[in-house]
């Protein structure tokens, strides 16, 4: 029925997929193939392009770029709106000041960017089961396909609590009301963890990739994926096992100078756990204009200068934090590359860490976007020993030596805390930290952020999808 079909908008067919080439280099992966195939020409041999094409939706304006940072960043008290007065970015005043309807444009593009995704990985896992193909590459695609769904879920979760699950739907045809209910949180985090469970088994160590596939989903990252779902869940024993793996695989370490991670000279270093690949040179696979949105605006500028560091962000940094450069750019500051900001850009800061080099400069950012990081396993690993006990010390203080800090004194959770809200700003994680940690409210009201608890702990579900499920959908609580 017409309505069934419209609630995913591009919930496609594995016909209406855009499907991208493994080629020779660590990028080439995720380049795009503007020829549409029908489903009789996928064969074994051309499996990974359907789940090159599950990569490849990370790329999408939907998935990760503006509706995704007004989410993320520009609701949090890490960021302003920015830009020009005059200039909403569509809802981005609103997301600002936390006047959220069902009806924000922001919510709607990241439900279907990501629902666009899962249908995707849907696809790859349905099919490449079916296929009679290499067992090791098959179990590896698998994995790669499950980690990514389990990533799309796992934000869809942040967002806006229980979703719908659409795991074997692999057609319009097979969605009924039953289907577009949504389940509970705790039924999420289980789908989730039992794709990160096979994703673990299945997939290789970062360094038993060939340089031709560096970017690909490792078993590193499925276990930093699963710290962080269990860590949402005050699952804590199970972050530090996690964490631990990780750790002790010594496929990571922390970048020596924390300006370098966010050049891209630096893409997919020692640091890096995941990061959506990007290229932003013809022809275009880059993460869609996640970089103009947020660059300088005004003469000189080349942005739209939106996701602008707030003042209490700023405040936050001591002096001799190395991190507050790397992560601010300031009106008058002459960049790494050369460039000038002008002294008189609309806005006194912006985000350098979505900064792509005047170099490779594109609307389709060329710049890979960072995930997960090595230093997030280790806070993660700090904040769990700090609530049920362990070597604290350890992992937090790697993370604040790197940044030209002392040693720590106070080994606190809420210490932790702080301490990641300043190493992670701008990675789209902030908001859902102070809901995770139960303290959005205080924080937020305290900055004159209207954040109401029992609503703005989720994102409202779009209206959109709550008429097209014809009921089945129910709104989240007070939108």
């Amino acid at each position: 029925m017409k309505t069934e079909i419209n609630f995913f908008k591009t919930y496609a067919l594995v016909t209406l997929l855009a499907f991208v080439l493994v080629q020779s280099c660590s990028e080439d992966f995720i380049d795009v193939d503007a020829n549409q195939e029908t489903e009789d020409a996928l064969t074994p041999d051309r499996a990974p392009e359907l789940v090159n094409a599950v990569y490849n939706s990370l790329l999408k304006w939907e998935m990760s770029s503006f509706g995704w940072t007004g989410l993320t960043s520009i609701a949090s008290d890490d960021a302003d709106k920015g830009s020009i007065p005059s200039d909403t970015g569509a809802d981005k005043n609103l997301l600002d000041g936390l006047q959220i309807t069902p009806t924000i444009i922001s919510v709607s593009e990241v439900w279907q960017g990501h629902y666009n995704g899962i249908q995707r990985a849907n696809q790859a896992i349905s099919r490449i089961s079916e296929f009679d193909m290499d067992v090791a590459l098959q179990t590896r695609l698998l994995g790669e396909a499950r980690f990514l769904r389990a990533l799309f879920y796992f934000r869809l979760v942040q967002s806006f609590g229980g979703v719908p699950l659409i795991s074997n739907i692999t057609s319009v045809d097979d969605i009924n009301s039953g289907i577009l209910a949504k389940k509970s949180k705790e039924e999420c985090f289980a789908f989730i963890e039992q794709d990160l469970l096979f994703a673990i088994d299945a997939l290789p160590l970062k360094s038993e990739y060939p340089a031709s596939e560096l970017g690909r989903a490792t078993k590193g990252a499925a276990q930093t994926l699963m710290a962080k779902v269990s860590m949402y869940q005050s699952k804590w024993p199970e972050v530090v096992a996690y964490t631990d793996a990780v750790i002790l695989s010594l496929e990571y370490d922390l970048t020596p100078n924390y300006e370098d991670i966010w050049k891209e000279t630096s893409e997919n270093n020692i640091e890096s756990i995941f990061e959506i690949q990007a290229r932003g040179n013809e022809p275009a696979a880059g993460v869609d204009k996640y970089s103009t949105i947020q660059g300088a605006r005004g003469e000189g500028g080349w942005g739209w200068g939106f996701n602008t560091p707030s003042q209490d962000l700023n405040d936050a940094y001591t002096a001799n934090d190395l991190r507050r450069e790397a992560t601010i750019m300031y009106a008058g500051e002459t960049l790494f590359d050369g460039r000038v900001i002008n002294i008189n850009a609309p806005n006194p800061r912006y985000n350098q860490k979505a900064y792509s080099s005047i170099l490779t400069e594109s609307e389709q950012t060329g710049k890979n976007v960072r995930l997960f990081r090595f230093a997030e396993v280790l806070l993660m690993n700090a904040e769990a020993k700090s609530i049920i006990g362990g070597d604290v010390a350890t992992p937090l203080n790697k993370v604040r030596l790197r940044a030209g800090l002392t040693a720590a004194t106070d080994l606190s959770t809420l210490a932790i805390w702080e301490e990641r809200r300043l190493e992670l700003a701008f990675e789209h994680d902030r908001y859902f930290d102070l809901v995770r940690q139960g303290r959005a409210s205080m924080v937020l009201n305290s900055k004159g952020i209207p954040f109401m608890e029992g609503k703005h702990e989720v994102f409202p579900i779009p209206q959109e999808q709550i008429d097209i499920s014809a009921g089945a959908l129910v709104q989240n609580p007070n939108y």
